[in-house]
């Protein structure tokens, strides 16, 4: 049975033009329904139309198209609304005064006894309070956050403090990201470098820690600042983060940790971010561009710490880093050392992982855990020690790992082992081969001094 075909537009808008001539019509009438007529069927035929469904009147429209760059106008309307948007969201925050005045509240309607110094409230209270402390404040005030600060208190009361610190974080967390969101030029919820980097620049005045940096320093601490956010935030290298992510995570703690006026030495030089630790980092680079050319070479970078990375493994970071007639920048450098500085991390074992799979094949089998410790060996044999076998090395490395494929490492077999940071050490680095080699005596060494520091105190 033959099936029945619709006809076409152009048919219909001929047979219809073919009865219209049929009439007394004007020249000009004619265009006119012709135009129309094609502008009907043409929308039809494009899917178009579908405005005049019932459901559009009930149902919100939820996407908007972004504007074209030449649509100047509408680009400027869509930047003034998002302003607007967020000066509102940031008048509904608590600000310093009605903190306070929250404070004082909660204190006020303190529950004793005591717990140990906390002071204490019930529900009661705290129902009592959410009343009494105005319509911002009564968002905070909801019985799932009581339940999930009950401890184990035996009068079911919660901690003032702990409560308090919960408001100042979520305040905190909503001001962050309204601020991060005035430099979202797109307007999509992510931050790009060049944004990121502005908002880091015009951090620094308000950062204590950070008054002694002189202002032509200024551009490489942001650099150094910026790379630590996209090197693990960033892993796709895509160029843009999620603010959702700079929240989520600690870097932007230990950002502003540098407010503190009184932050010790130790948090400084444990800190990326902080003055001491980014003069190191970029005292590190200069120190190895030994012709002052502002960039490395191969030779140059093989000094990189105890200078014992093999000469295999830096080919491989020239040959898959960006690079400049085969020469490192300050950027690149950057990613380098905090892979090597975190080779814990998942971001860091991914840097390293893609160096050490040559042909990309998403894995390391024998002959890749081969290639790289062959060059362990030559520096074990230049510095008068005798080579250990690659088979002991090898049967270490899997019974380390326990790979699904028992003839192949992957990524994620590395990260799950929670040892990867001493494979990659064992393949890349005659110093990590070493410390994983004489652990055992390094163990003893250190429990024997804790011992004699234990009988002098």
């Amino acid at each position: 049975m033959a099936t029945e075909t619709k006809p076409h537009w152009s048919d219909t808008l001929s047979r219809r033009l073919a009865n219209s001539e049929k009439g007394n019509k004007s020249e000009d009438e004619r265009k006119t329904e012709e135009t129309a007529l094609f502008t009907k069927y043409y929308t039809q035929l494009k899917g178009g139309g579908a405005e005049d469904h019932e459901s559009y009147k009930t149902i919100p429209r939820f996407y908007y198209k972004l504007p074209a760059e030449d649509e100047v106008l509408r680009q400027k309307l869509r930047e003034e609304s998002r302003a607007v948007f967020l000066q509102r969201k940031s008048r509904e925050l608590l600000d310093n005064e009605e903190l306070q005045n929250l404070w004082f509240l909660l204190d006020k309607h303190q529950v004793p006894p005591l717990s140990g110094e906390e002071a204490m409230i019930n529900y009661e209270a705290y129902v009592l309070v959410r009343q009494k402390a105005g319509p911002k404040c009564r968002k905070f005030f909801t019985a799932k956050v009581y339940a999930k600060l009950l401890s184990n208190d035996p009068y079911g009361r919660i901690s003032i403090m702990q409560f308090f610190n919960y408001v100042m974080r979520k305040v905190w967390l909503h001001q962050t990201r309204i601020g991060l969101s005035l430099y979202d030029v797109a307007g999509q919820g992510y931050l790009r470098e060049s944004d990121l980097e502005n908002y880091i620049l015009e951090l620094i005045p308000t950062l204590p820690q950070l008054d002694g940096l002189e202002k032509s320093f200024y551009s490489f601490y942001v650099c150094t600042a910026v790379r630590k956010f996209f090197f693990f935030l960033d892993p796709l290298r895509t160029g843009k983060i999620k603010i959702q992510d700079i929240l989520a995570c600690s870097f932007l703690d230990d950002l502003l940790e540098l407010r503190d006026e009184e932050l010790s030495k130790e948090s400084q030089e444990s800190n990326w971010f902080s003055a001491p630790s980014a003069l190191r980092v970029y005292g590190q680079y200069l120190n190895l561009d030994k012709d002052h050319n502002g960039m490395l070479s191969k030779e140059e970078l093989s000094r990189y710490g105890t200078a014992t990375l093999t000469s295999v493994f830096l080919d491989r970071v020239f040959q898959e880093c960006l690079t400049y007639d085969g020469e490192m920048d300050y950027k690149t450098y950057l990613d380098f050392v905090l892979a090597l500085e975190n080779k814990k991390e998942p971001a860091a074992i991914q840097y390293i992982f893609k160096l050490l799979d040559m042909e990309n094949q998403g894995y390391l089998n024998v002959f890749s855990l081969n290639y790289f410790f062959r060059a362990i060996q030559e520096q074990m044999k230049q510095h008068g020690q005798e080579p250990v076998s690659f088979q002991d090395v090898k049967d270490e490395i899997f019974d380390m790992v326990k790979p699904q494929d028992p003839y192949k490492i992957t990524f994620q077999d590395l990260v799950n082992c929670c040892q990867g940071d001493t494979v990659v050490g064992i393949l890349i680095d005659l110093n990590g081969f070493w410390t994983y080699e004489n652990r055992e005596v390094l163990v003893a060494n250190d429990d024997s001094s804790n011992t004699v520091d234990l009988e002098e105190t």
